[in-house]
């Protein structure tokens, strides 16, 4: 299973996610919910970083994707992440058995 962490700060913007594990929908290198998560993430990750220009702690390993923002939340980081979540909440409804989705609020 798939599990997407959340954080978010004590006024409900998003700073940061972990995702971590596999879908095992299908073999490594087809798995289509894999494929889409990362492709979310990645480009979250990328959008805050190169077209906004925000400096991220950014981590990737064989077992996952970790973000988080180094300086404040804003209305156009927010807008990113908000629509990375999107996302991954339609994935996760189209495979609810391969992806858990959790906030934490600090």
């Amino acid at each position: 299973m798939i599990t997407v962490t959340l954080v978010r700060d004590k006024n409900k913007a998003i700073t940061g996610f972990a995702i971590s594990g596999h879908a095992k929908t299908a073999p490594h290198g087809q798995d289509i919910v894999c494929a889409g998560i990362s492709a979310l993430a990645q480009s979250a990750i990328m959008g805050i970083e190169r077209h906004l220009g925000r400096d991220i702690d950014f981590g990737q390993d064989d077992d996952g994707i970790t973000m988080r923002l180094i300086g404040q939340p804003d209305s156009l980081t927010g807008a990113i992440l908000e629509t990375m979540l999107l996302g991954l909440n339609e994935i996760a409804k189209l495979y609810p058995k391969s992806v858990r989705i959790t906030d934490h609020r600090r």
